[in-house]
């Protein structure tokens, strides 16, 4: 099967093209270098060039809770009108099945953990990243409106939060894992006796190893016919941000202290996702947690090294 990629350069974008399954079909993944998908003219000769037999959008600017704040207007523009380009694109082009990755953002701030697909839409977003939730629940509406239409089977999965190779370890764009993964390593490095966390570290957070979502996504493609309109992709449990700080320290071998800045956001106390349709379709995370971590933090060496 042909299929079309976006955000193929990206984490989730790599280990969907380095999973075993990918070797069974023809993978277009444009760089942002040769599609720019903010240029809706751009999208729409491509798709219609390529006429893949699937489309999966992957793309997005993604980003941690700083990024997030710091400039949200990007995060609402860039991912609405990338996700809207693609799939409109892909209409107009008679591609007749898309797999669209949202997020978990998109739930409401005040929905009951664990969250359930059915609480999409019905409440107010969290604030520290309001703008990439909304655009991920607008494009998700939209795969809805399209799939109405005879011939055209759009749908969402929700990953929970993710973690692993070709991450991004940037303070000012990372996300919680990767960012402790530095923090702690550059503790380990200089000698420093203690790490700071934001808030008391009593929030939880449910992380997912990326492979885990790349399995996820070949088995959503093998299983499209019976995968609901939307459904979550996650562990079905979490843990909290000061576990996560204490497994990355025992990964690593760092044995110094925590300090907890309490002034600072720390965004939902939990985000939980519902895994009963994932589970309902045969699918479950393989990577521990330990395991996920030691493999990105290999990584991360290996990406030190190489910029040394």
């Amino acid at each position: 099967m042909k299929i079309f990629l976006t955000g193929g350069r990206g984490m989730v974008g790599r280990a969907i093209q380095e999973h075993g399954r990918a070797s069974a079909h023809k993978i277009v993944a444009p760089t942002s270098g040769e599609l720019n998908l903010i240029d809706r003219p751009a999208v729409m000769s491509m798709l219609a060039t390529e006429k893949p037999d699937m489309v999966i959008h992957a793309a997005g600017r993604v980003g941690g809770i700083q990024a997030n704040m710091a400039d949200p207007a990007a995060f609402l523009a860039d991912n609405m009108d990338m996700g809207f380009n693609v799939v409109r694109a892909a209409q107009t082009a008679g591609v007749g099945r898309l797999l669209n990755l949202g997020s978990s953002c998109m739930y409401p701030y005040d929905a009951p953990n664990p969250l359930h697909e059915e609480s999409l839409g019905k409440g107010e977003l969290e604030p520290t990243n309001e703008g990439y939730g909304m655009a991920k629940l607008a494009v998700a509406r939209l795969c809805d409106f399209v799939s109405r239409s005879e011939g055209f089977s759009y749908k969402t999965l929700i990953p929970c939060n993710l973690f692993g190779l070709h991450d991004k370890f940037d303070p000012q764009v990372s996300h919680l894992l990767p960012a402790i993964i530095r923090k702690v390593h550059e503790a380990k490095q200089s000698g420093a006796a203690s790490v700071e966390i934001w808030g008391d570290g009593t929030a939880r957070r449910e992380f997912m190893f990326s492979g885990d979502l790349a399995a996820a996504v070949w088995h959503a493609v093998d299983q499209f016919e019976a995968l609901p309109s939307c459904m979550n992709v996650g562990l079905g449990h979490d843990y909290s941000i000061n576990d996560y700080y204490a497994e990355v320290a025992k990964v690593i071998g760092w044995d110094g202290k925590f300090t907890h800045d309490l002034n600072r956001p720390t965004g939902m106390k939990q985000k939980l996702l519902a895994v009963d349709r994932q589970k309902a379709i045969g699918w479950s995370p393989t990577t521990t947690l330990q395991d996920g971590i030691a493999q990105t933090y290999a990584h991360f060496l290996e990406l030190e090294g190489a910029s040394a």
